[in-house]
């Protein structure tokens, strides 16, 4: 009787040990599913955000050398945005071999010439168009007169929505990144390998802070929160 009692025990204990198992690996994979849709919603986001400015930059509503250096800045960084996005942005039609042509056609009718990519570090040319950008749009002034350039209004609050998407976007990745790390490192995870071959995802770092001169997104007569 005793020795029944011992192997019911053990069997009901092996049970709630699998069951354990079982919750902490469903919720690994679904974290790590959270993070690759995050990674996809960022990439798309960036895409964007550099589309926008390259579209800025060619309008023909700034300065020359904002236009140049906007211009380099953003198409560095479109192309380099472009090997991790899934998809073109919501204001490109086609697919990204299309965006890019559209954008390469846009800066050469303005005199611009296109930065090169191969090898280039991806946080790094994002947090040069961020200071590049904010260093052209720094004075309020300036930006009000952009306003009034025909088409600069539509162009500058679709920069300012494109923008807070992007810190919106990485905020939530880093946030998912930061739960999955946490849970990777749990004893069970670790001593069973519940992670397998997953590499451990990684934070994205890079300089997004907010352009004041551009007021703040759901300000009146600025872009809209979303």
């Amino acid at each position: 009787m005793r020795i029944e009692i011992w192997i019911l025990a053990l069997a009901a204990a092996l049970l709630v040990l699998t069951w354990a198992v079982w919750v902490e690996a469903s919720r690994l994979d679904r974290l790590h599913r959270k993070v690759a849709a995050s990674a996809a919603v960022l990439d798309r986001q960036l895409l964007r955000r550099a589309t926008i400015a390259v579209e800025l930059a060619s309008a023909g509503v700034m300065d020359p050398v904002s236009s140049v250096l906007v211009g380099e800045a953003a198409f560095a960084a479109l192309e380099v945005s472009s090997r991790g996005a899934s998809a073109g942005s919501e204001r490109a039609d086609g697919d990204l071999d299309t965006l890019l042509r559209a954008a390469g056609a846009a800066m050469a009718d303005s005199g611009l010439t296109s930065a090169p990519t191969a090898t280039i570090d991806r946080e790094r040319l994002e947090s040069e168009l961020s200071n590049t950008v904010r260093a052209a749009l720094e004075d309020a002034d300036e930006v009000a007169v952009l306003r009034e350039e025909p088409g600069g209004a539509e162009l500058v609050d679709a920069l300012a929505a494109a923008w807070y998407r992007v810190q919106l976007a990485r905020r939530f990745h880093n946030e998912g990144v930061a739960q999955t790390q946490r849970v990777r490192r749990k004893l069970v995870i670790r001593t069973l390998r519940l992670a397998g071959r997953a590499p451990v995802p990684q934070t994205v770092e890079f300089d997004d802070a907010w352009p004041e001169a551009l007021g703040r997104p759901g300000a009146s007569g600025q872009a809209p929160a979303v």
